[in-house]
């Protein structure tokens, strides 16, 4: 097993632990939480598909940066529309990785329930976009 694949299975191993720890804290009212994990789910989770795919990742904690990076990669017009159709949410999701850890900030349900969908939905549609390669 190549040194990538060893790390692109942590990362994976990792995300969807970090995703399953939001679901959880969702369920237990834990919102703040819920949106760090599931912001930290998808970092993990690109970061695994870029090693993956290219051989390496930017070291940067935006998830944006990353889902554009994979975007220009795979030259795909599916990434495109649907970084641009979820901009705001990608933001706000960005954000729970600062303001959940350093900062008072309220979330409410909703807002951890669209979070978790929201890494839901990019994890199927980058696992769409890249094949074999990505399935959560």
């Amino acid at each position: 097993m190549s040194a990538h694949r060893s790390e692109v299975e942590v990362l994976r191993r990792r995300s969807l632990g970090f995703l399953d720890g939001a679901r959880a804290a969702l369920e237990r009212g834990s919102y703040d939480i819920a949106c760090f994990l599931a912001e930290q789910s998808l970092q993990l989770y690109l970061k695994s598909i870029l090693l993956e795919v290219v051989g390496d990742y930017p070291r940067t904690y935006s998830v944006r940066r990353l889902l554009g990076e994979l975007r220009d990669v795979l030259g795909s017009k599916v990434l495109r529309d649907f970084i641009k159709a979820n901009r705001a949410r990608l933001s706000n999701l960005e954000d729970a990785y600062l303001m959940a850890r350093y900062f008072v900030k309220k979330y409410v349900k909703e807002d951890a329930e669209d979070m978790v969908k929201l890494v839901e939905e990019v994890m199927r549609v980058v696992g769409e976009e890249v094949g074999g390669a990505g399935k959560a």
